[in-house]
């Protein structure tokens, strides 16, 4: 069993003295103002309950019996208590304890920092109320923002006591309806055994969660700190209550760096104009109460007025040592908001007194104080502190839930710095509630990414959500929908059947969440249709440009030039056309990737076909009685080029007016998978245009035969024959393996065939005479082409 805790106190808390100077400065602030209660002056009575529900319990009984045989730290009042409200306690526990005894008499009792939701239930606390905000709102808040970092996997320590038990379980209940679970929630309890704390430790290290939600005290935290840091527990992302959360002294204890990153609620900054000055000012305790003054300055400064014969406290006070050097809890200014809840609690007392003495320039001292009058007009009260705070309660004695969001950044010099990145204010719409700046937020480890706390990744469309046995609603498997089935979301909970052949393809997006395909340049055979074409076109550029530069030798001009550089242009067309080929269709992409194909291909075949009736021209000029170049000449032959041309024009105009290609969307391909197509819109005027260029082919073809044993100085149609052979050959394979390849697949199919027909015609007709133009000079002569050289 648990010790009990003592009923003396074994030292005076440093932090309850700072909050009872607040009480004193605010009722000496009142004392000494004309418009709040002229002529009546506030007393007081402090006892020091020294952590202990029982010394709490005996002090609040002797306030209201008026009972002098307790030991109380003040004796600013001579008379009998007559006690008309009393202030505190700090911790939930006890003011739940001195409320429970005190209600029946209606004494109200105003605490500045017990924060229990339970408190709020006016049938067990009638005459209980705060100056802080209930948790109530806290626990909410601290869920809400729990869910705004996308954190659905928390672990949870509470203290063992009203404060912890009471504010975890609205937690994890405002966490259940936001779909957030807490993966463990255990007690501790600064008495707790090393065995209880070693389990603690094991739990939180065995967890696979790395957010930590502490509702703990300040005491519990600065004792669970050191136990945390033995272990060296780093990397976890705590959120913290106002208990603990804007503690310097917990942040000081924090050497291991476990804390980090914290992020927490706090009630909003405060400043109470002379308060720092009145505390430092506490030389006039020895006058009014030496023992209260001596044990203080002991305890500040670390000696004695009456040096005792131990070793462990020599040093001996003066009574003039200088509190401004000190740096310690009392020094420490950082909770001046709770101070200032004190301070509201005294003026709240003060204005229900003027309000019942009926007080104007003087107050009816003749009026008969009752506690439950003094209640009903406390409950009611509505003013402005000189700071501009408004002070109110509620029916439930709460006051309106404003606070700050604090996250621990800690300092070069290796000083916690408690930043306000947000606000959170329980009285503006669910919506607004919470404002948050992300960007100055730093997490667990000095990191500035948010952590991730989740059980499962969340499941992919497609998918669906398969609970896992004997875990919490967020640990689930992803399980891939069946053949037949969607999922039309992210972390879907079913799948369902979907009758794609029936719908529009705005439908089936909207019901189908597949991986689009299509042939792009990122992927490696993209990449290297992409490469061929770029290397035929710079091929051609350079056969082009060796033209351009021997233009005036017999070789080129022998050639017709003028249609050997319009086919050079025309082959460069149709290597760039393939580009369009590749990429995710459009609609610009799949009406320009087939006509510009086709009007491309048709001048190649044309420029090719005109070369070989010169060719054929040419040579029965040469016979007696024959002038029939007279009817091919330049003139003709650009004639027939346009004349050829200008049909697949025509073709792909009306193609592009009947039913263009548009981009279109295959289910039916792949079963996981969408593939992204340009539909021909029209195949009748798709297989014309192929059907004219595969017309000129074989014309081209025939010509080049017929002319294939003529001399060879001026036989260019074997090699137009060879070309017409690969090119035709090309297109006949072509048309199976197109029909036949799926999606992207058919894609590559029609690249490659243009790509191999273009290198075969370039390869076929320019290659043998740049060969010549380059490497054999002596053959670039007249004579050589007439017939006549060596």
């Amino acid at each position: 069993m648990e010790k009990p805790p003592p009923l003396q106190c074994t030292s005076l808390n440093f932090r309850e003295f700072q909050l009872a100077q607040a009480m004193l400065f605010a009722t000496e602030e009142i004392n000494n103002r004309s418009e709040l209660l002229p002529g009546i002056s506030l007393g007081y009575r402090i006892y020091d309950s020294c952590g202990s529900i029982a010394r709490s319990i005996k002090g609040a009984l002797a306030l209201v019996n008026g009972n002098e045989n307790v030991s109380d730290t003040s004796k600013a009042c001579t008379k009998p208590a007559n006690v008309q409200a009393m202030m505190g306690e700090a911790s939930s526990s006890p003011s739940m304890a001195i409320a429970t005894v005190i209600g029946p008499f209606h004494i109200p009792l105003i605490s500045h920092f017990a924060t229990c939701a339970c408190l709020s239930d006016k049938s067990k606390y009638p005459s209980f109320l705060r100056t802080i905000p209930s948790d109530y709102y806290q626990s909410r808040a601290l869920a809400h923002l729990v869910k705004h970092f996308g954190w659905t996997w928390v672990g949870a320590v509470r203290s063992n006591e009203d404060y912890g038990n009471n504010g975890m379980a609205i937690f994890t209940e405002t966490a259940q309806q936001l779909g957030i679970c807490v993966e463990y929630s255990t007690t501790f309890f600064r008495t707790d055994s090393s065995d209880k704390i070693q389990r603690l430790i094991e739990i939180i290290k065995g967890s696979t969660s790395r957010v930590v939600v502490a509702f703990l005290s300040h005491m519990d935290m600065d004792v669970l700190i050191q136990h945390l840091s033995n272990y060296n527990l780093t990397g976890y992302q705590w959120v913290g209550t106002e208990a603990w959360i804007f503690d310097s002294q917990t942040a000081s204890r924090d050497k291991n760096h476990i804390l980090d990153g914290a992020v927490g609620l706090y009630i909003p900054k405060a400043h109470v104009s002379g308060l720092r000055e009145f505390m430092f000012d506490v030389r006039p305790l020895n006058s009014s109460n030496a023992d209260l003054f001596t044990e203080f300055w002991e305890g500040l400064f670390r000696c004695k007025f009456k040096p005792s014969e131990s070793p462990e406290m020599q040093k001996e006070c003066t009574g003039h040592e200088d509190l401004t050097g000190v740096e310690n809890v009392f020094t420490d200014m950082s909770h001046m908001s709770i101070f200032n809840n004190m301070y509201k609690g005294v003026y709240a007392v003060a204005h229900a007194l003027h309000t019942v003495l009926s007080c104007n320039r003087t107050c009816d001292i003749s009026t008969k104080l009752d506690p439950l009058t003094i209640l009903r007009h406390i409950k009611n009260i509505h003013f402005k502190t000189k700071g501009g705070d408004e002070v109110y309660f509620n029916e439930n004695g709460d006051p309106a839930a404003k606070y700050e969001i604090i996250n621990w950044q800690r300092k070069e010099n290796g000083i916690v710095d408690f930043v306000t990145v947000g606000l959170y204010d329980a009285s503006l719409p669910p919506d607004k509630q919470m404002n948050l700046q992300n960007e100055s937020l730093v997490w667990a480890q000095n990191s500035k990414e948010v952590p991730v706390s989740v059980c499962n990744e969340r499941c992919p469309p497609g998918t669906c959500k398969v609970l896992q046995k004997g875990k919490p609603v967020c640990c689930y498997d992803c399980i891939k929908c069946a053949e037949g089935e969607i999922s039309n979301s992210t972390d879907s909970v079913s799948c369902v059947r979907c009758p794609l052949e029936s719908w529009p393809n705005e439908k089936r997006d909207a019901c189908v969440k597949k991986e689009a395909v299509f042939l792009s340049y990122e992927e490696v055979m993209g990449a290297l249709l992409t490469a061929a074409s770029l290397f035929g076109t710079c091929m051609t550029s350079v056969v082009a440009y060796i033209f351009v530069k021997y233009r005036n030798t017999p070789l080129v001009r022998a050639n017709n030039s003028e249609l050997s550089f319009l086919l050079l242009f025309s082959l460069k067309m149709c290597f760039l056309c393939s580009l369009t080929f590749i990429g995710q269709p459009s609609d610009w992409s799949c009406m320009l990737r087939h006509t510009s194909f086709g009007i491309a291909f048709v001048l190649c075949i044309s420029c090719v076909l005109g070369k070989t009736i010169v060719v054929l021209m040419a040579f029965k000029a040469t016979l007696p009685g024959r002038n029939v170049m007279k009817w091919f000449g330049p003139v003709q032959q650009r004639l027939s080029v346009l004349g050829f041309s200008a049909v697949q024009v025509i073709i792909c105009i009306l193609w592009l007016i009947i039913s263009p290609p548009f981009p279109s969307k295959n289910f039916k391909e792949f079963k996981d998978k969408i593939s992204l197509e340009c539909a021909l819109g029209s195949s009748v005027c798709f297989w014309a245009v192929l059907g004219y260029i595969g017309f000129l082919a074989t014309l081209c073809f025939i010509c080049a035969f017929l002319a294939r044993k003529l001399p060879d100085n001026f036989n260019k149609a074997k090699f137009i024959t060879f070309s017409m052979l690969i090119f035709c050959a090309v297109w006949i394979t072509f048309i199976p393996a197109y029909v036949s390849s799926p999606g992207k697949f058919s894609v590559a199919v029609e690249i490659f065939a243009i790509l191999a027909s273009t290198f075969g015609l370039l390869i076929c007709i320019f290659i043998p005479k740049c060969y010549v133009i380059l490497m054999k000079p002596e053959r670039n002569t007249k004579k050589s082409m007439m017939g006549k050289g060596a």
